[in-house]
């Protein structure tokens, strides 16, 4: 998971990442798509392929990378984790509950009164 979070973290390989979500593509022309230098984009595809989250294959003299996404389940767990309520949310919810289901127990005993008065 930190190798994951780690190749991640960085803003050109999650762009990286999100071009090959919709197609596999050369390294040519993810290189194209950037402002930095050819080698720059080879260690940003390096670290990708690293850490699992791309494929690369040879076609020809070409490499062609391919998005992996199963390395990402163990991260998307664990920040499932962060943005679930926390055990006091739960009370607290559980608290709101009680308090509305009260509320609409004296309303209508209330009414009841009224109605028979």
């Amino acid at each position: 998971m930190d190798e994951v979070a780690g190749a991640i973290a960085d803003p050109v390989r999650r762009e990286i990442l999100l071009m090959l979500r919709d197609e596999p593509l050369t390294a040519g022309q993810i290189a194209g798509r950037f402002e930095i230098s050819r080698p720059a984009i080879s260690r940003h595809l390096r670290v990708l392929r690293e850490a699992g989250l791309v494929r690369d294959e040879a076609d020809g003299r070409r490499r062609v990378y391919t998005l992996v996404t199963a390395p990402l389940d163990e991260l998307t767990d664990w920040l499932g984790q962060l943005t679930r309520p926390s055990g006091w949310q739960h009370h607290f919810d559980a608290l709101e509950t009680e308090v509305y289901r009260t509320r609409r127990e004296h309303l209508h005993r209330d009414q009841t009164r009224k109605e028979t008065a």
